[in-house]
């Protein structure tokens, strides 16, 4: 066994261990024992480095396969990785795009500005004018930033996942973890990793987003320097702004958070309902706000999709949800692929209602998290099966309050979801053929009502 292998076969089972005592060996309340699991989950990704961290970055986004208190334990999981020497960084630029940066560029900063598992960020500045996709063209001199696949790390993730997968066929054995699919979802997990790797998908969505947004004078997203992009190296115009950790600063200089906050907000509702594609891990360091008063969207390495279809269901859910309708928030979720037994449907319902109620019903103390993880929490116990992006999308919905929440602590994001998804709804149920499903049962209404 090789030294890594026994490293990772340590800490799994001491980690096993502490999570099994802490849970009290089986004998706490079961959402206890999640919490529990998911802390001490984290905590081993975070011994056992670049991979697992990843891997984790990327379970903290499936609740369909991971109850709430573990996904949002994940969410806590940060990169600590040293950055890339600069030497090591200059021949991979050298080797994706055919010469060494400083004949790509007129200046290159071989100090990183952000590192992280899989990638590490350098300033540099574009030595000649470049047209973008979008027609309008960076001027020579236009700061940069190049984002690089830090070398290596494929070879790394490969040994790895190579060694997570024996760990895997051994929790196979367990009948409670093997409920789980170990198997297939660490495979659908490394299929989400290395789509990450080929920074060129990033940087395809990054073009899409722009284009969905560009009428938005409110929305920037930096654009993509393609001739200095390949699969390993993303280049795109590098954007000032305020970390959401740092807006006292940007308030005193005038930025409006409270309008910044209602409109990402809005701008997360027309992704989903509206283009059908949307960035699914919006926490705090992927977003900025601008000098200029503007929302500045990054790294589009996780994104969802949603079809015509569910996109209807889910506007339907969301207006339910604004208008504390437990029935039909239920019967459009099962559009979306939440099956509820019929012999628990009432007490789901009910259980629903108490949860909008608690959370929702306040517009002061809104809290669209808190219902989520109840919500989620309830399923787990019941042991419904979360469909994925129906998980994903509640997922990415906390994620936008908890950011719009950086911004304004005082915003409603249900209230803010709500007139956009009766609109969509009143434009769904106006289009032709939506006339033409709903008009024999009016007929039939109709009928009823006079022969009364």
């Amino acid at each position: 066994m090789s030294k890594r292998a026994r490293t990772i076969a340590a800490v799994s089972l001491e980690r096993s261990a502490r999570a099994a005592w802490g849970a009290g060996l089986g004998t706490r309340p079961a959402r206890a024992r999640r919490a529990v699991y998911g802390r001490e989950l984290r905590l081993a990704c975070e011994e056992l480095g670049a991979t697992f961290i990843k891997l984790g970055q990327l379970a903290s986004v499936r609740p369909d396969a991971f109850p709430p208190e573990v996904i949002f334990e994940l969410e806590k999981l940060r990169d600590r990785v040293p950055e890339v020497p600069a030497g090591q960084v200059r021949s991979r630029l050298a080797s994706e795009l055919g010469a060494p940066p400083e004949s790509l560029f007129a200046t290159f900063d071989p100090e990183p500005i952000a590192t992280a598992s899989i990638a590490q960020v350098h300033q540099a500045t574009l030595s000649s004018d470049y047209r973008t996709v979008s027609g309008k063209t960076l001027r020579a001199g236009t700061r940069l930033a190049v984002k690089v696949i830090r070398p290596g790390v494929e070879t790394s993730i490969d040994a790895d996942v190579a060694l997570a997968r024996r760990l895997v066929k051994l929790a196979e054995r367990v009948p409670r973890l093997a409920r789980l699919r170990p198997a297939g979802l660490l495979g659908e997990l490394e299929a989400s990793l290395r789509a990450e790797l080929d920074l060129r998908n990033e940087a395809r969505f990054a073009e899409r987003f722009a284009r969905d947004f560009a009428d938005d004078d409110l929305v920037v997203v930096p654009r993509v320097v393609w001739r200095h992009t390949t699969r390993r190296v993303l280049t795109t115009e590098y954007v000032e702004g305020w970390r959401l950790s740092d807006l006292g600063e940007a308030q005193r200089a005038g930025i409006d958070a409270r309008t910044l906050a209602s409109h990402g907000a809005e701008v997360f509702m027309r992704q989903v309902l509206v283009f059908g594609r949307y960035h699914a891990d919006l926490h705090p360091a992927n977003l900025l706000v601008t000098p200029d008063g503007r929302i500045c969207y990054l790294d589009f390495g996780i994104t969802g999709r949603t079809t015509p279809g569910q996109r209807f269901a889910i506007a339907q859910v969301l207006a339910a949800t604004a208008y504390f309708d437990a029935e039909r928030a239920l019967r459009y979720s099962r559009e979306l692929g939440l099956e509820v037994p019929a012999s628990e449907e009432r007490q789901v319902r009910a259980e629903v209602a108490g949860l909008m109620r608690r959370h929702l019903a306040d517009p002061e103390r809104s809290d669209v998290r808190g219902f989520a993880l109840g919500f989620l929490a309830m399923l787990a116990d019941r042991r419904i099966a979360v469909p994925e992006g129906y998980g994903l999308l509640i997922k990415a919905l906390v994620t936008v309050e908890g950011v719009a929440r950086a911004l304004y602590p005082d915003i409603d994001v249900v209230a803010s979801a709500q007139p956009f998804a009766t609109r969509l709804i009143a434009e769904q149920l106006a289009r032709p053929e939506r006339l033409r499903e709903r008009v024999p049962a009016a007929l039939g209404a109709a009928l009823r009502e006079l022969l009364a």
